[in-house]
């Protein structure tokens, strides 16, 4: 097993405002809108810097995204910024109807995803999004798993044509990945090569799959770990070759098992190559108010329960 190590935890939601700021000293297209959320999306070094291309709109999340629509018409780069719950369940009709139909260039960056939004509780957290996100044609979907990769994907998706959704979240998480790695947006990112299951992790998951690689090769498993950070358009590929040689997958994320990076993954091995698959996710509910970390023991998304679900996926074989 690959030894993974970090020097430090960091929270992805800077990864993505230390990318806008880079972004915003080199390409003046790029603008930045927020819905009275600048410090919570690390948006204020982009503001300070550049007060002409920052647009507060305050909580009018709907109005932000109509906005950013009309900005691309004058080939400007919006990035909006708000929480994953108001980047999407909010203002679904319009990232449907004025977005995403007519393939406008937004980037829509969500922080706060998924349960570890922690104590504010069910109505802020969201486990939704992923599925909302990645059911809309022509919407780019990625979901990246430290600061380091963010920081990357935030740059990367300012030189991709079309609407993007980019999501992270609110905790301090180890920063493991490496700086200078090419991240390809539809590209998986092979993290430990094994031959008897196949673990496929998206977000705050990826870490825990690492730790779960770890105690199943001291149980003598040989666990493949795949990073898989765009899961719209997912990386089939990738996919299809490590089941080859393990025959069983565990997905993990911190979503919903409904919509979320699990069933794309069923659908490609249904078209292709089925096998079983144990799903790491939430399981049809919503969250609610906690720690962030025991919030995700309860939920079962830690690497114990991935372990637990190897073990499970193998007597399936």
């Amino acid at each position: 097993m690959r030894r993974f190590n970090y020097t430090e935890l960091k929270d992805t939601r800077s990864g993505f405002g230390d990318g806008l700021t880079e972004l915003g000293r080199k390409n003046k297209n790029v603008v930045a809108l927020c819905a009275d959320l600048t410090g919570s999306l690390k948006m204020s070094q982009f503001k300070k810097e550049n007060p002409s291309r920052f647009f507060q709109v305050g909580i009018a999340e709907a109005n932000m995204m109509g906005i950013a629509a009309g900005l691309t018409i004058g080939g400007k780069i919006p990035f909006t910024g708000t929480f994953a719950n108001f980047s999407t369940g909010r203002v679904y009709d319009q990232i449907r109807q004025s977005i995403v139909y007519s393939g406008k260039n937004v980037k829509i960056c969500a922080s706060h995803a998924g349960i570890t939004l922690g104590e504010d509780g069910a109505t802020h957290q969201i486990l939704e999004d992923i599925g909302l996100m990645k059911m809309l044609p022509g919407m780019t979907v990625i979901n990246t798993c430290d600061y380091n990769q963010t920081k990357l994907a935030t740059l990367k998706i300012a030189d991709y044509q079309g609407p993007v959704y980019l999501r992270f979240g609110r905790p301090k998480v180890p920063n493991f990945t490496n700086p200078d790695q090419e991240l390809q947006i539809g590209k998986g990112i092979i993290l430990n090569e094994g031959k008897d299951v196949t673990i496929v992790a998206t977000g705050h998951l990826v870490w825990e799959s690492i730790l779960a690689g770890q105690k199943l090769n001291n149980m003598g498993v040989s666990a493949e770990i795949i990073n898989i950070h765009t899961i719209k358009p997912i990386d089939e590929e990738i996919i299809l070759k490590s089941i080859n040689k393990s025959r069983c997958i565990v997905t993990a994320e911190e979503h919903n098992f409904l919509g979320g990076l699990g069933e794309s993954v069923s659908r490609v091995l249904t078209k292709n190559d089925p096998v079983p698959q144990e799903f790491i996710a939430t399981h049809d509910t919503f969250g609610e108010s906690g720690p962030p970390s025991k919030l995700m023991d309860k939920y079962g998304l830690n690497c114990n329960a991935i372990v637990k679900a190897v073990e499970k996926v193998l007597s399936r074989k």
